[in-house]
């Protein structure tokens, strides 16, 4: 089993026992803030599932039909989990709604926000271990799952601070207005991840920084070469994908252009893990005069 899949696994795992914490701490107050938590931490358990999904497949080998790999399979479980968001911000404010039109006390709310509490630090710190892990990992599901848990600590301290200003106050409609603010902060996250998640599938280009460390890979390793031309890049899940063309002396044999391409295939490895080298060979006649000059 993979680290990704162990993680991914994990998050089931933790999903569950802070969903069930989180119905608890509603169960004993009512609160409609403490059920917008709850009905939150859902879809982290549905979402927990996709990604486990997603990642499993996107692991498979190449094949006749996916020559270029199952890697874009993390992308559609990151969109799905933007959307599941959305439609959690939306339960939310019917929710919310209703505690409006009908607000009432809250039964032990001490105790649900300490319940919910204890939640919200398991997610916490689960959270940053998937943000950091998925990151080395180059897991777009465990990274937009992160963040998506990320979220919901951020708005269960907003909840339970709207908890106890009630309490203290007495004014209950604290208690549905919080939990219209966790909606519109769900959307927005919501939002994010989808937006994020529909760049992947769309075969943007890698980083700057990515972009950067390539082009210094090609022109350091392509010594015999003239010069680097039309490199394209995209991501896909873990995969990063290179395609330039290399142009060299025109009585340079095929062996010699050959080992060049090792060489700078290698350097591209090193300096971006897990990635997929495309090179088209030309003579010299076809240089450009732009693009990535070799250094001597």
């Amino acid at each position: 089993m993979s680290a990704a899949i162990k993680l991914a696994v994990g998050s089931l795992l933790i999903g569950g026992v802070v969903l069930g914490l989180k119905v608890l701490a509603w169960w004993l107050t009512g609160s409609v803030a403490l059920l917008s938590d709850a009905l939150e931490s859902t879809v982290n358990l549905t979402t927990a599932l996709a990604a486990l999904v997603a990642i499993q497949v996107a692991q498979r080998p190449a094949d006749s039909n996916h020559p270029f790999g199952h890697h874009k399979a993390e992308f559609f479980s990151a969109v799905l989990e933007g959307v599941m968001i959305i439609i959690a911000a939306l339960f939310i404010l019917r929710e919310a709604y209703e505690g409006f039109l009908n607000p009432r006390a809250l039964d032990a709310p001490l105790e649900g926000v300490l319940i919910n509490a204890g939640a919200t630090a398991i997610n916490a710190f689960w959270a940053y271990i998937l943000i950091r892990q998925g990151r080395k990992l180059r897991s777009p599901a465990l990274v937009a799952d992160g963040k998506h848990l990320w979220t919901d600590v951020v708005t269960s301290v907003g909840v339970a601070g709207g908890v106890l200003l009630a309490m203290v106050s007495g004014w209950w409609l604290f208690d549905p207005i919080m939990a219209a603010l966790v909606a519109v902060n769900i959307l927005w996250s919501g939002s994010r991840v989808v937006k994020a998640s529909l760049s992947g599938l769309m075969d943007e280009a890698v980083s700057e920084d990515s972009l950067s460390r390539i082009r210094d890979a090609i022109s350091d390793a392509a010594e015999g070469a003239v010069e680097a031309h039309d490199l394209r890049t995209r991501h896909a899940g873990q995969a990063t994908f290179v395609e330039f063309h290399l142009v060299v002396p025109g009585d340079m044999t095929v062996f010699d252009a050959h080992e060049i391409c090792d060489r700078i295939e290698a350097a591209i490895g090193k300096a971006v893990p897990d990635s997929r080298v495309t090179i088209h060979v030309e003579p010299e006649h076809k240089q450009k005069h732009t693009g990535i000059v070799v250094l001597d």
